[in-house]
């Protein structure tokens, strides 16, 4: 279909054509307004043409654009009456405003805070609270199930204490002691070491049956090793055995194929060693011949076990008698503090008495030695005590009738042994 129109190819018919007044596209130059053309008057521009700027093919005019004043809100603030910018030319438009200026910032007050008089403010209180500090917590340790240190505890015991039956064994056995030790050095040696060796037998048999797994076998070696060494080498075999000790001790767990608790195993095995072969191996110094002559030692160690024995057994016939106030009710139940205090008594008593006969002790030693084993063989007991409380044992021990076991009747020496040991060397009575 043909369109009526114009085509390309029509000639020119020299016609303008009509634009419209609000027409946005590109207008073309010398076309006719619509309005004009249809006969229509057109409204008069809403731009005052002299203030619109010439044209860019005139000449210039020299003439400096005015900045328009316009009508602006009233302002409370001083600084809004600053004069607006304007056109500067030299140097006069530079400061003609300048005393206006600081006339106006001279009459604004200042609002730093740092100016502000401190007793113009009201000072408010406000009350302090303390607020609860939180308890701190700590993790409890876990234990394997077959291996939970004191898991058997408190299912051993034993019946009530014979006194008679105690009273014999404690004759006998120390008619025995004072046999060995008559026979000379080497019997008490012997005596001594087997002693020693069945207490820490006794100690980690006791720990055994509480789930504990100590080293017995490396603990009976070194506690023989360090008797025989201490009275052939004196105190120089404390430290050489004692390391040998702890070292064989780490290799043997670190050769254990089972999986264990340290404290369980290492733990206990230290402690019995400490407690029973350090401890009992002062009983070697005093009667080694490194540091005492003529038999001296023997003397010293007879008087620890006078003493010892004496005090024991005060305490336990006046505590019988006369006892009333719990000496550590959470450790013991049967010892008294009138049975410590009889003890006491009755261990000085034989000291000033019987230990005078006994050279070189002489009564000061003696009572000084007396006040000493007063003190710190209670002591053994109760730590004895707290060891078997904590296992649940009634005694370590069945060895002998009335007494127990063999650490239930040394607890209490082998806490003297060493004070004796130093009140010796201190007073120089060797």
């Amino acid at each position: 279909m043909k369109s009526e129109g114009p085509t390309s190819n029509d000639l020119p018919t020299g016609e303008m054509p009509a634009i419209r007044p609000a027409d946005s596209r590109v207008t073309i130059t010398g076309a006719e307004v619509a309005a004009e053309a249809a006969g229509i008057p057109v409204p008069s521009p809403t731009v005052d043409p002299e203030t619109l700027l010439p044209h860019w093919t005139e000449e210039p005019t020299g003439q400096m654009p005015a900045v328009l004043k316009r009508d602006e809100p009233v302002s409370t603030d001083p600084l809004d009456q600053i004069p607006a910018p304007v056109w500067r030319e030299d140097e006069t438009d530079y400061t003609v405003h300048d005393e206006q200026i600081g006339q106006i910032i001279g009459n604004v007050e200042s609002v730093d805070p740092l100016d502000i008089e401190l007793d113009d403010v009201a000072v408010v209180e406000v009350p302090v609270v303390e607020v609860p500090r939180p308890t701190p917590s700590r993790a409890e340790r876990l234990r394997q199930s077959d291996q939970k240190l004191l898991k058997n505890r408190a299912t051993r015991t034993a019946p009530p204490k014979d006194i008679r039956k105690a009273t014999v064994t404690g004759i006998l056995a120390a008619l025995f002691v004072v046999g060995v030790f008559l026979a000379g050095p080497i019997p008490v040696v012997i005596l001594v070491s087997a002693a020693l060796a069945a207490a820490i037998a006794e100690i980690f048999a006791a720990f055994r049956s509480a789930g504990a797994r100590p080293a017995t076998l490396l603990g009976v070696l070194a506690t023989i090793a360090l008797s025989i060494g201490a009275y052939n080498r004196g105190e120089a075999a404390l430290s050489l055995v004692s390391f040998l000790f702890i070292f064989a001790v780490f290799a043997w767990y670190l050769a254990t194929p089972t999986k264990f608790d340290m404290l369980d195993g290492l733990g206990v095995t230290v402690i019995g060693y400490i407690w029973i072969a350090v401890m009992g191996s002062f009983a070697m110094l005093l009667v080694s011949p490194v540091n005492y002559k003529d038999r001296h030692g023997m003397a010293f160690l007879m008087g620890a076990i006078i003493v010892t024995v004496a005090n024991d057994t005060g305490a336990l016939f006046i505590g019988r008698i006369f006892g009333q106030r719990k000496l550590a009710p959470t450790i013991s139940s049967g010892k008294t503090v009138e049975g410590a205090i009889g003890g006491l008594l009755t261990g000085l008593f034989f000291a000033v008495v019987v230990l005078p006969q006994i050279h070189p002790w002489n009564v000061g030693a003696a009572a000084l030695l007396g006040l000493l084993v007063g003190v710190v063989a209670p002591l053994g007991d109760l730590f004895e005590s707290l060891v078997k409380r904590t296992l649940g044992l009634k005694d370590m021990g069945e060895v002998l009738p009335g007494h127990g076991g063999v650490v239930d009747r040394i607890d209490g020496l082998i806490f003297v042994l060493p004070v004796t040991y130093y009140l010796v060397n201190i007073l120089n009575l060797g």
